[in-house]
């Protein structure tokens, strides 16, 4: 089969071995789309390897058909349309994985639109009422708000009532998270965030991918009980915590990932979203937001718009028809 190799910092769309598989709990797909998430550059970088015995090639999602079903697989069955979300091994015309992490497309989807819902629905879904624990009145501070997970997260918060802030880069993307639901926001380079997010009335709930550079903000306008959810690290790995604000507003720090959790962790996960998620999604209240797409042959250059801080929403690989 063929599949991505990132050698010598260039990825390459090339030749390598076959798949073995599947196990008794796993399932075959050939690959229709892949979509791209930052940790795939951090990968490129050997900043985020994948977990043990999980592929080395890039790709943390995809959408695709099923073409073989190990012996113990129920509830999927061969020339099905699905997603799922992987370890690793998109960007390949092929992958293999354990059924808990594979979904039925929501009703009247393409495998287009479904390659942009694993990865970003459920780190939103994840980080906001699982490690979040989101509950009646909070308010919620997304950062990175026009990225895949930001403009997931955004429309969860709007569909479930939650009022919530982002941060952003420019003005289209907070005019653009704006349309999706946020009910205010802020440009980053206009300076911190902390005052406006404070007259807004401070954030029960942190979302945060940046980390370090922002941990000292976000303490400031994180209220009483606020939970605090780090998912990474783009702004640095190491800060100084401030312990006397933590302890006298009864702060939690969370750190959180979803790649490493095993395949009942993410089950789970996916299963929340098929019962509260893929329904809104076959309703039309949500909707995944598809930036721009490539062939697969092409992916240094969708690499290069992520890089760039492009894209508003998600960008996808074309890999093949299925």
């Amino acid at each position: 089969m063929r599949a991505i190799r990132h050698d010598d910092g260039r990825l390459v769309w090339d030749e390598t071995p076959a798949i073995p598989g599947p196990g008794a709990h796993e399932v075959r797909l050939k690959v229709a789309w892949a979509g791209i998430n930052r940790a795939d550059l951090m990968q490129r970088a050997g900043h985020y390897p994948p977990p043990p015995g999980a592929s080395t090639v890039l790709g943390l999602e995809v959408s695709g058909t099923i073409t073989e079903l190990g012996d113990d697989v129920r509830g999927l069955s061969v020339g099905q349309p699905v997603c799922a979300l992987l370890a690793g091994g998109g960007y390949a015309e092929e992958v293999v994985v354990d059924a808990h992490q594979v979904l039925p497309l929501p009703e009247d989807f393409s495998l287009r639109e479904a390659a942009a819902l694993p990865e970003v629905f459920a780190t939103a879904w994840l980080n906001l009422f699982m490690e979040g624990a989101l509950g009646a009145g909070d308010r919620v501070l997304l950062h990175a708000g026009a990225s895949g997970v930001g403009t997931a997260a955004i429309q969860l918060c709007r569909a479930f009532g939650y009022p919530c802030f982002v941060t952003v880069g420019s003005e289209a993307k907070l005019a653009a998270c704006r349309e999706l639901g946020a009910d205010a926001g802020w440009n980053r380079h206009e300076g911190s965030f902390v005052d406006a997010v404070q007259r807004w009335g401070g954030a029960d709930m942190i979302l945060d991918p940046v980390g370090a550079s922002y941990l000292a903000d976000n303490q400031r306008v994180l209220n009483e009980d606020g939970r605090l959810v780090v998912i990474g690290m783009m702004g640095g790995r190491q800060a100084e915590l401030d312990m006397g604000r933590m302890l006298m507003k009864r702060q939690r720090l969370i750190g959180s990932t979803l790649r490493a959790r095993p395949p009942e962790a993410k089950g789970r996960i996916l299963a929340a979203l098929a019962e509260h998620v893929w329904p809104r999604l076959a309703a039309g209240e949500l909707r995944p937001l598809v930036d721009r797409t490539w062939p697969i042959e092409e992916a240094e250059a969708a690499h290069d718009h992520v890089r760039a801080d492009a894209n508003t929403g998600k960008v996808l690989l074309e890999v093949g028809s299925a």
